[in-house]
């Protein structure tokens, strides 16, 4: 689904990635672990299309495109989907309102009609049903007042409505107490599916007790410099990151 093969990039001049090699298959699950600065959320960004970031050499293909090629809008139109470390706040548009306009800007790059809004509207409901989501959440503006929960609860919802191919989790934990962390995770765990894949970007351990991964890559000074199973991350819980320095 997903090939990632000698992957550099830059920020402002300065390289953060410097030779990625990822293979990513539907139905699976990719743990991206490293300590802070190692380039966890440059990958992410990469992936989705951030313009900050320009990639100067290797290749990006995702369902046998040239993501390279494409603004972060088409990446979304394909079926990649980043779930943000901090979300937006938008005020004035409603949850509700902001997913009926994401779906339908997919439906109109496939060349299709908006989606009837009966159909839109039972779509809602069981996706809010699945995820625990109260019907009141979904008449609130966009992040405006949520707490942690909420936000990282909403981005799961967006994730469900939306049902990308590829969904991109970029510190999800972060911030979450250990409910909060559980809904999150059981959501997610819910919407996996052997059609879908989802990288989970993550310091630590303990998501991974709840979303268990298929493959846990260390990211270290711009490099996966080692991957395994979900051991690596008990591995790394009880090690720290110190050890991986003599690995680069």
């Amino acid at each position: 689904m997903l090939t990632i093969e000698n992957l550099h990039a830059t920020v402002e001049g300065k390289e953060i990635l410097k030779g990625i090699d990822l293979d990513v298959k539907a139905g699976e699950v990719h743990a991206i672990m490293g300590p802070n600065g190692s380039g966890k959320s440059t990958l992410s960004s990469v992936i989705s299309g951030n313009e900050d970031y320009q990639i100067t050499k290797g290749s990006l293909v995702f369902k046998g495109n040239d993501l390279v090629e494409l603004d972060a809008e088409e990446r979304a139109h394909l079926g990649v989907f980043l779930s943000f470390q901090y979300p937006v706040e938008i005020p004035g548009v409603t949850v509700t309102n902001f997913i009926k306009t994401a779906i339908n800007a997919n439906r109109k790059a496939k060349g299709l009609d908006d989606m009837p809004a009966s159909e839109l509207l039972k779509k809602i409901r069981e996706k809010a049903q699945l995820l625990e989501i109260d019907s009141k959440f979904l008449s609130r503006s966009l992040n405006e007042g949520f707490s942690g929960g909420e936000k990282k609860r909403n981005e799961i919802f967006q994730m469900a409505m939306l049902e990308p191919a590829l969904a991109i989790l970029d510190e999800t934990d972060s911030g979450l107490d250990i409910d909060a962390l559980k809904i999150v995770a059981n959501g997610v765990n819910k919407l996996k599916s052997k059609e879908n894949a989802v990288i989970i970007i993550t310091h630590y351990q303990r998501l991974l007790d709840y979303i268990v991964p298929d493959f846990v890559h260390v990211l270290f000074d711009g490099k996966i410099v080692k991957s395994g199973t979900k051991e690596l991350a008990h591995e790394l819980e009880a090690k720290g990151y110190d050890w991986i320095k003599e690995l680069a």
